[in-house]
């Protein structure tokens, strides 16, 4: 007998904090480069959350005040181009330019010696960077929805959709091709505030990265909003031009990870395929799980976070 979840049925999900409900900081990074983030609870367990795309800090709203109130300091920062952060001057985006803004913020600025990183979409990609780059700054890693570590033979696990010939084949993947390989005319296709806000939100909804009826109306305008505008739209589009020869200022690091990792899965997610299972049991050494999370896609942390806020505590809080 299959088992299929009717999303449905999914539990009443913690509320959603307001807009303004956090106090936004902002900290210099890198040379005319800020990042803005949320911090709360300081003092406790260094935790980082990093977002992906089409994403802000805001994916991170419904976990911030549990995971605090669960002893964690968490911060959350935007991206640089994203959000509130500022676009570089030079429009620098790449996978080790991230890391490095992150590891600046969180070692350099707030001074946390280590700390765990929960992550997802290419935040997962720029955790896995951050891991091998700066060895010994995490001490835990979550991870959900990704493209597991690149440097890992995944011989006989099946194809994966990482590669960008593979997009245009993908039947929820046109976003990656046209987005990479020709962001000017896509540009030039969503010419006003609404139109791009449109282009995010079918991610929340009609693209089948998330499950059904986890974002409603409301939220999918709190969540489309910072991408209103053209630039910093773009700056969410530079990490799919990397597979489309957009220059990098070096290659990521993506080899196995030996860092204790618990291990998410939203199998409502169309985008990521369910080799991402297989992969990531041979790409982390040390890890719990992979854990299936019924009624969850791609943005996990949101669509169950009454899930994802009992089990990071419970894994990587403090004892």
């Amino acid at each position: 007998m299959t088992f299929r979840y009717d999303p449905r049925h999914r539990p009443s999900q913690p509320g959603r904090s307001a807009p303004d409900a956090f106090c936004v900081e902002n900290v210099t990074v890198a040379e005319r480069v800020s990042l803005a983030f949320v911090r709360e609870g300081v003092g406790g367990v260094p935790l980082l959350l990093i977002h992906g795309y089409p994403e802000t800090k805001r994916i991170w709203w419904r976990n911030i005040e549990a995971l605090a109130a669960a002893g964690f300091e968490v911060i959350a920062p935007d991206l640089r181009g994203f959000g509130d952060s500022d676009l570089p001057p030079d429009d620098r985006h790449d996978i080790v330019t991230y890391s490095r803004d992150l590891f600046t913020l969180m070692h350099d600025r707030l001074g946390h010696a280590s700390c765990i990183i929960a992550a997802s979409d290419v935040g997962g990609v720029v955790a896995t960077d951050m891991i091998h780059r700066f060895p010994g700054f995490a001490d835990g890693f979550c991870v959900f929805n990704t493209v597991p570590p690149m440097g890992v033979d995944y011989s006989g696990i099946g194809p994966g959709n990482a590669m960008p010939e593979a997009s245009a084949k993908d039947p929820t993947g046109d976003y990656r091709w046209m987005q990479g390989a020709f962001p000017d005319e896509l540009a030039t296709m969503l010419p006003s505030p609404e139109a791009r806000r449109q282009w995010v939100a079918a991610m929340y909804t009609n693209r089948l990265w998330g499950s059904k009826y986890a974002f409603d109306q409301d939220a999918v305008d709190f969540m489309t909003e910072p991408f209103a505008d053209e630039a910093r739209l773009r700056a969410g589009w530079a990490c799919y031009q990397l597979a489309y020869e957009r220059p990098m200022t070096e290659l990521p690091l993506m080899d196995p990870i030996e860092v204790r990792t618990l291990i998410l899965y939203g199998p409502d997610d169309h985008v990521i395929d369910e080799d991402f299972v297989p992969r990531c049991e041979r790409a982390f050494r040390n890890r719990i799980g992979p854990l299936v999370i019924p009624g969850s896609g791609h943005f996990l942390q949101w669509e169950r976070a009454d899930i994802f806020n009992q089990l990071l505590p419970a894994v990587f809080g403090p004892r």
